[in-house]
């Protein structure tokens, strides 16, 4: 699966201002109900939120991949975001946080969910591929470089 099948240019942010994880999950439960008329920003929240408390999405490196599935949730979508500041996200290297690759999925789409986290860990493990997200100016050079 390619990422230009999960994420589009409305979905990609770069530059967002958010102060706390909370708030972080708050504006891509936002931007994904915004997006998709099918997706609740509450249930998005509550979901992506509940995920969180099993264990932290931050993978290292400054990066985290939350994620969660949804009943309302047509096919896997993607949201990128770079952050204008780190936050912290209880990351597994306690690194603070500023590259965030949101993933909603469909509740049966267990088998697609579990290979689309994986092909995500093995992009943001690049050192390279982080750099250049972290190096984009606008929002459609992040999609350009996080589709290439």
């Amino acid at each position: 699966m390619s990422f230009e099948s999960i994420l589009s240019p409305g979905r990609t942010h770069q530059g967002a201002s958010v102060n706390s994880k909370k708030r972080l999950l708050e504006l891509v439960s936002e931007l994904l109900s915004e997006d998709d008329s099918h997706l609740s920003a509450d249930e998005l929240f509550n979901n992506l939120l509940a995920r969180e408390k099993l264990g932290s999405t931050g993978i290292g490196h400054g990066v985290a991949i939350p994620h969660c599935r949804s009943e309302h949730c047509q096919v896997i979508t993607g949201l990128l975001l770079t952050l204008d500041q780190p936050i912290e996200f209880e990351s597994i290297d306690d690194e603070p946080v500023d590259l965030v690759f949101a993933l909603i999925v469909p509740n049966e789409a267990h088998d697609e969910h579990v290979k689309v986290l994986g092909q995500l860990a093995t992009a943001f493990n690049e050192a390279e591929y982080r750099q250049a997200l972290r190096n984009a100016n606008s929002d459609k050079v992040l999609y350009q470089r996080a589709t290439a």
